[in-house]
């Protein structure tokens, strides 16, 4: 949907399940997701993510003590 090479601004987005993504900065936030507070380039968005999301299992998966599949 959106070209690597864009200008675009870009928030860190984040969902009940502590799952992230990116989305414009000009667009309104889909239900459901919230920002983090780190906003820049798509490359230093995802620089981010990378950083913090650590463990990719939905936080309900991670509650429940089960490992799931890998």
């Amino acid at each position: 949907m959106f070209e690597d090479d864009d200008d675009r601004r870009y928030a860190v987005v984040r969902n009940a399940e502590e799952q992230y993504s990116i989305w414009p900065v000009d667009r309104p936030l889909p239900p459901g997701w919230s920002g983090d507070g780190t906003t820049g380039s798509k490359a230093a968005c995802l620089a981010h993510i990378r950083e913090v999301w650590t463990d990719l299992r939905p936080l309900s998966l991670r509650e429940s003590g089960l490992r799931g599949s890998a």
